[in-house]
């Protein structure tokens, strides 16, 4: 039979086939087709049948001499048919596959191609389906999916026979270490689903694939037949059999309609479509959040349930099949109330938690000793008993003391905290924290939820004492705080306040801080640390990237603000251990380097007092005489005393004795020339410090910033000095060039542009034009939820307006600002800074007018806004070139 005879044959059974699905899809799409995945698997099930009753070549096969079967496999063969699902059917025949069995492939199956469907087929022999399911995990779990449509049933059913006697009974050890290592591989490639901002709904951790994973182990180990029986065996409670059928369904639905927004089979949840898939789910805003946040936010927790569920099963599984001297270094628990089975930590009777209700906290203070897990079986007890976990509970020294201990061990293997939280027990202790699990942040800078990121951060100052990881530094700090408990209370509630939306979450979570540890009944010097540390979390990094910490005012502020050396070092830890934790990009080299100098700066005027005028004036001095000294002649001498006769006052205060004599010796290479400058390397934060001395000029700062910009190097700080002989230093910190190996090539270039852009010869403005009209960067999908916005700050400086700009980057940005600064409002910049918050960059500029003055007036200060808020206006199209 041609092709064509098989077109006109089947053609109304695929029409059919198409209408009924559309009719479904839009069924489904409108709320109204109910169990959506069972009535798709349905239709296709029926054109199977149909196509089997019609089969023109089926005949010719003789079904009663070698009988076959139509098996549906995979997401199929479980009745898991979202919209783009792929169809997997297997033709599997008793004995021999025939000859014909090509046609009858070509007669069934193109029709399905012809409608759109995505088909995987194979044909096989029982015998040939056995021996590859026998020595292939993937065959293994498609056949232990089998479902029967058409032809013989009792072939299917020799076939489940034959992988039970011949597998299942002789390698269930061999196929169930499989399996477990092949989600361990999985999770390593697709991540944590429950955590990722774009999560793979199928292979990530949390993912469909593991509810698969899991029900794949429990027919090999427990030979289930179906999801029900999970719980009808023991294997899940009822609650626990409940979540997760809700989670599936949820995440179910997301997958069908991601398929229809998508116009494909996609999986994973890209930016692209989040916003309309939250609509479409039905989220609206809500509560000071955006529908998008929620539907992530419920998401998320419902993958979380996924994971749980499927880590519990494989740990207890794994532990099944260890000997037992192996699975730990304890025959018994420390405690009483508490024993072992199969190397987990359970109660030794569930009966007395009644009476002594304090065994549900020191459950997890014995896990978080020993380093042993909770058994399934315990967590499920502690879940079922958290109505224990009263007022009184809550208050009792001892319950406290017992979380304490919890608080300052370290597990490096598992997370008691995280184990508290999915329990239901963290909740009940801490109930102030229901508000943000599962609460999302839509933006590219915070990748976890809220109560991910809070039981993150303590974890990760525990690294920090354990000495995990490189930084020494670190480590040293964390041995020397007093009161590590007030620290890991800080971390454990620092953004708690993200719970009141439109709110200063800092301030508001400071307040709730002060609640939680006043109800447990802390003494007030010790809240008043928590409660400090969790309103001022924010202060040093803020502090570090946008402010001059060369000025000494700057320091002596914070000083007096923090006021106490252990409450410092508090405060450095938890920033550090606040950005690790918050997402890739919040925490680089550089903005570690800004941080830990930042600190010794602070730590030491804490130490020593603050720097007194009469300290800066002997410190200058001492810089002269140690320069002066230097000097190999009278000559040179004399020459070195002129010098620093034209050195401002504030460059002489922040320049190093090191950096004078470089600096000296870059102002005798200038000459009479128009500008000269050195590259210096910093290998530890990857960056480079560009040293420019050059004869000032209007508008110098922004010329530099345009050069770097038409070389696409990266600035991350800037310091301006204006002598009083009209020569200006002015130093950069930027990134390197991307291409490395002809680094020096790309310095010399731009070297030779700038002396140009300062003679005259080349025209910046449209060689940055030209540059950025050959430009087309892909908007990030997040960009949008943030506004850009313009800040002054005239408090923070008593010699400078600080001007603070939040923005989306773009090529030339910098040099946009720099330019309208400079023309538009006739303003001088002495410092500079950018800091890159991920999402968003933030450039810092200290300006002053054109006679050295500090703005005062309210009226410019607002014109200043409106002027740079409208280059920025600009650059969101790229048409920097009006600006």
């Amino acid at each position: 039979m041609g092709l064509m005879d098989i077109e006109s044959t089947y053609e109304p059974v695929a029409k059919a086939l198409k209408s009924k699905r559309e009719a479904l899809i839009a069924e489904f799409l409108d709320g109204n087709a109910g169990d959506f995945m069972r009535l798709h698997t349905k239709v296709i099930d029926e054109y199977f049948l149909e196509s089997f009753e019609k089969s023109m070549v089926g005949p010719r096969l003789k079904i009663n001499k070698n009988p076959y079967a139509i098996v549906a496999l995979g997401g199929y063969g479980r009745g898991e048919q979202c919209v783009g699902s792929d169809v997997d059917i297997l033709f599997l025949f008793q004995k021999k596959v025939p000859p014909q069995a090509e046609e009858l492939i070509r007669e069934i199956l193109y029709p399905l191609w012809d409608v759109g469907l995505d088909v995987g087929h194979a044909v096989r022999s029982l015998k040939e389906c056995v021996s590859l399911a026998a020595s292939d995990v993937e065959v293994l779990t498609s056949v232990l999916d089998a479902r029967f449509i058409c032809g013989m049933s009792p072939l299917c059913s020799q076939l489940s026979e034959r992988i039970r006697k011949k597998i299942l009974s002789r390698g269930a050890k061999k196929a169930v270490t499989e399996l477990i290592a092949s989600a361990r591989a999985r999770h390593h490639v697709c991540g944590d689903a429950s955590y990722l901002l774009e999560p793979d709904l199928k292979e990530g951790q949390g993912g469909l694939r593991d509810y698969h994973s899991l029900i794949w182990l429990a027919k090999i180990k427990a030979g289930i037949e179906n999801s029900r029986d999970l719980e009808y065996q023991g294997l899940l409670s009822y609650g626990e059999y409940s979540r997760l059928q809700k989670a599936l369904s949820f995440i179910w639905n997301v997958r069908s309609r991601l398929h229809v927004v998508a116009k494909r089979k996609c999986d994973r949840l890209h930016f692209e479509y989040q916003e309309q898939m939250a609509r479409l789910m039905g989220f609206s805003d809500a509560n000071g959040q955006r529908g998008v946040e929620l539907f992530l936010g419920a998401l998320q927790g419902h993958m979380e349930t996924i994971k749980q569920q499927h880590g519990m099963f494989i740990h207890e599984l794994e532990n099944s099949y260890k000997p037992k001297k192996l699975r730990n270094f304890l025959d018994k628990p420390r405690s009483s109330g508490f024993e072992l089975k199969r190397g987990l930590l359970t109660f030794s009777s569930h009966e007395k938690i009644p009476e002594t209700p304090d065994l549900l906290i020191r459950i997890f203070e014995e896990s978080a000793f020993s380093q042993i897990p909770l058994s399934s079986e315990a967590k499920r007890i502690v879940h079922d008993f958290g109505h224990l976990i009263d007022d009184g509970f809550i208050r009792s020294e001892s319950a406290v003391g017992h979380f304490e201990n919890i608080l300052v061990a370290h597990t490096p293997d598992f997370d008691v905290l995280d184990e508290m939280l999915h329990t239901g027990f963290l909740l009940r202790f801490v109930p102030e924290l229901s508000c943000v699990v599962n609460r999302i942040e839509y933006d590219a800078y915070h990748h976890y939820p809220v109560d991910k990121h809070l039981l993150l951060t303590v974890r990760t100052l525990k690294k920090f004492g354990a000495g995990e990881g490189s930084d020494n530094f670190l480590r040293h700090v964390y041995d020397e705080v007093a009161d590590k408990q007030l620290l890991l209370w800080a971390a454990l509630l620092h953004d708690i306040g993200k719970c009141e939306a439109q709110k200063d979450h800092s301030e508001v979570g400071a307040r709730i801080a002060a609640d939680v540890l006043r109800k447990r009944g802390y003494s007030e010097e010790r809240i008043a640390a928590v409660s400090f540390l969790v309103r001022e979390h924010l202060l040093l990094i803020k502090t570090a990237t946008r402010r001059d910490t060369d000025d000494e005012s700057t320091i002596i502020s914070l000083a007096r603000e923090i006021g106490d050396e252990d409450l410092l070092r508090m405060l450095y830890l938890l920033t550090v251990a606040d950005k690790t934790c918050t997402g890739k990009g919040a925490l680089n080299d550089w903005v570690s380097s800004l941080l830990w100098d930042l600190y010794l700066k602070v730590l030491r005027t804490l130490k020593k007092g603050e720097l007194a005028t009469e300290k800066a004036a002997a410190a200058v001095e001492a810089k002269k005489i140690a320069l002066l000294e230097s000097s190999g002649s009278d000559e040179e001498r004399r020459e070195l005393e002129a010098v620093f006769e034209v050195l401002s006052p504030r460059y002489l205060l922040y320049a190093s004795a090191n950096d004078l004599r470089r600096h000296v010796e870059l102002y005798r290479k200038l000459g009479d020339g128009t500008v000269v400058w050195e590259i210096g390397k910093n290998d530890i934060t990857d960056t480079r410090t560009v040293t420019i001395c050059a004869q000032d000029s209007p508008g110098l700062f922004s010329r530099l910033a345009g050069i770097f910009a038409l070389h696409g190097l990266d600035i991350l700080d800037a310091q301006a000095y204006t002598w009083k002989n009209g020569v200006a230093l002015d130093i950069f910190t930027v990134r390197p060039p991307l291409d490395k190996l002809f680094e020096d090539e790309k310095w010399a270039k731009a070297e030779r542009d700038l002396k140009s852009a300062l003679s005259g010869e080349l025209d910046l403005a449209d060689a940055l034009c030209e540059k950025l009209s050959s430009f087309r960067r892909q908007p990030d999908p997040l960009e949008g939820v943030k506004p850009p916005r313009v800040e002054i700050d005239n408090e923070s400086s008593g010699f400078f307006t600080i001007i603070e700009v939040f923005a989306y980057d773009e090529p030339g940005l910098l040099f946009a600002l720099t330019d309208t600064i400079y023309r538009r409002l006739n303003l001088d910049i002495w410092i500079a800074k950018v800091a890159t918050k991920v999402d968003q960059i933030v450039d810092v500029f200290y300006v002053r007018d054109m006679d050295g003055q500090k703005i005062q007036d309210e009226e410019q200060l607002a014109m200043f806004r409106k002027v740079l808020e409208q280059t920025l206006d600009a650059s969101e199209g790229l048409d920097l070139c009006v600006a």
